[in-house]
């Protein structure tokens, strides 16, 4: 019998590790009764990186998805009052998405949701694995952006 590959031992624990993250971070978004969804408040906190609104298809990009994804995830934002689409002032048949007022305070307290949640994952964890964790991580993240080059 051959040995696991320490490899796939190592994507696995990754996977298991995110799956781990989803189900506490849709735990405490819950326990805030916000209604918004782990998809959403993505959306929400990358709508908050923007100076100005931007395109659907910027938002797509952004969050590496199909535009559909994002026109669905906009729906239910929209319909909840925290985000809303406006026209393009130069183009009229451009549409872009804003955050309205209830979605910035929404957007805060999914920050808040997402910083216990961290706490809760990180808590076996010291200051010292916490920071190599960091920097562990930050090399994954920056081999992946030089993969996509």
């Amino acid at each position: 019998m051959t040995s696991p590959d320490p490899d796939s031992l190592l994507a696995e624990q990754l996977l298991r590790l995110t799956r781990r993250v989803h189900r506490v971070q849709k735990r405490h978004l819950a326990q805030r009764e916000l209604g918004v969804t782990p998809a959403q408040s993505r959306l929400l906190r990358t709508l908050a990186h923007y100076s100005s609104p931007p395109r659907m298809a910027d938002l797509a990009e952004r969050l590496e998805v199909v535009p559909r994804a994002v026109t669905t995830l906009v729906d239910g934002l929209e319909a909840r009052g925290t985000v809303r689409r406006v026209p393009d002032p130069t183009n009229r048949r451009v549409t872009r998405i804003e955050l309205t007022d209830d979605g910035r305070k929404t957007l805060g307290e999914v920050r808040a949701a997402r910083r216990s949640a961290a706490e809760e994952i990180l808590a076996p964890l010291t200051a010292g694995q916490r920071e190599a964790l960091g920097g562990l991580l930050d090399t994954l993240i920056d081999g992946a952006a030089v993969e996509h080059c």
